[in-house]
Formats: structure tokens, sequence, C-alpha cells
């Protein structure tokens, strides 16, 4: 179970020319295109792309939650063919039930395990600054602390690779800001790896060791980014504008190749 003194050991993953596609009225639409990546354990990569590109049901294939067409997913070198506690994957919304409090939505997975484990509960609802809030129902959380509690809920089933698609993207921007430094913070202290879709550039190159640029449907990777500077990152930094910019330009032509920062 987690806990704030014991990091997990994380996951490392490889995909190799994955491609798929989902079947429409007019036809089989292509969403990926040949993509192959290497995530080493413990690394924070931001998916960045243009929106309906892909990135989300790339999450979906790494949670195990569909198959690809054609290509192979390995994680820790064992083939995905399912979803693992291991892997968890947060959604933009986060969907806790409404006649459930606080501390029961985050102990829902325990729950249906049969598991009992008030201490970690406990301690996941002290890893994301929800002490005063454990008995509170969901109508009384901000939108901020309720993506908190989905942390936290992801957070208790100790996975070894958090997959978060766009988990920050409907908070105003003081939250959203303050719960970038807590995602951070969380993946220093937890160890985990991390896959993350966003459309924030900015919030990429603040988070991620690694940002990797995707083009248009179907998603071909056109840019994989090391962000390899000193921590703390600074919004004001002239490298992180510079590389936004680039990216930006990436994105609008979606054909130029980017050079690694």
């Amino acid at each position: 179970m987690v806990t704030s003194s014991q990091p997990v050991p994380p996951l490392g993953l490889t995909l190799s020319h994955l491609s798929h596609s989902y079947e429409m009225p007019s036809g089989a639409r292509s969403v990926l295109d040949d993509v192959s990546l290497d995530v080493e354990p413990g690394e924070f990569i931001a998916l960045i792309g243009p929106s309906g590109c892909g990135k989300s049901t790339l999450l979906r294939l790494v949670a195990g939650l569909e198959t690809p067409d054609t290509g192979t997913l390995l994680a820790d070198g064992a083939s995905i063919t399912g979803p693992d506690p291991s892997r968890i994957i947060m959604f933009q919304d986060p969907t806790l039930y409404p006649w459930r409090t606080v501390h029961s939505n985050i102990s829902l997975g325990l729950d249906i395990r049969g598991e009992k484990n008030p201490e970690a509960v406990a301690a996941a609802i002290r890893l994301v600054g929800l002490e005063e809030f454990s008995r509170a129902w969901p109508h009384q959380l901000s939108g901020g602390m309720a993506q908190r509690v989905a942390l936290a809920r992801a957070l208790i089933n100790s996975p070894r690779m958090l997959l978060l698609d766009e988990p920050l993207g409907k908070l105003d921007s003081l939250t959203r800001l303050a719960m970038q430094t807590k995602l951070y913070r969380l993946w220093k202290s937890q160890g985990f790896t991390a896959l993350m879709v966003t459309h924030d550039v900015e919030e990429a190159l603040l988070l991620a060791s690694r940002v990797i640029v995707f083009s248009p449907r179907p998603a071909r990777i056109l840019a994989d980014i090391h962000v390899d500077w000193p921590e703390p990152r600074h919004r004001e930094d002239p490298r992180l504008q510079s590389l936004r910019a680039h990216i930006l330009e990436q994105l609008e032509t979606g054909i130029s190749p980017l050079a690694t920062a």
C-alpha cells in the first residue's frame, strides 16, 4: 500500500510498432500509426499532440483496456494483455461516487478486493493534503479537491505506473498550478513511472523528463524531447519559452523534426 516513505518500484515500458484503428460507419479510422517508444522506470513522460490524434487511445492500450491492431506492448518485459493494478489510469473527470465520502471513495479499490487497511487510506489522504475533508461528500469539494481524491484513490493501489489522461484539464488556472506542484512532488516521492496526456505545452515542460510530440491522426511520433534542466523549473526560464515556441510550431506544421533539448 502507498505510504509517504515507501516508494514503489517503477515500471518500465516498451511500445513497438503500435498501430490501432476504430470501426466507424464509414469504415476503419486509424488513430495510431507505427508508434514505438521506450520508457525507463521512473520517467515522467508527457504526451502532446492535436486533439483527437490518438494520445488517449495510447493510454488505454498501455492500461490494458484495449488491444492494439498490430505491435507489442511490454511492461518490464512482460506482454500487456489486460488491466493490472500496477498500471492505473486517471481520467480528466474524477468520477467520484456521490454516496461515498472522501475516505470511502479513496478506499474503493481496497473494498472491492475485500481488504481493510485504514492506515493506507489515511496515508493516501495525507499525501494529497485532505486530512480535514476525509468525511466530506463529493458535492462539498472543489474541482481541485475532487481531483486530489481521484489521485489518492489511484495511489492507494501503489501503482508502478500512473497513466494520466488530462487530469488537470478542467481545473481553473490557480488550482491547476497548485495541482501541478502536488503531482510533481508525489511523482518524486512515490517513485512511480508517469505517462500524462496534456494539451498544455508549458505544463509538459514543467513536469516531464521527456515530452513526446505527436502528429495529427493517425498519431506518429514527431519528436522525443529530453528535458534535463535542473530543478526547480520556472515558467520564466528562456529555455522553456524557446522550446515551448518550437513545440507549438511543430504542432502547427506537423512535419518539421525537432532537435532534442
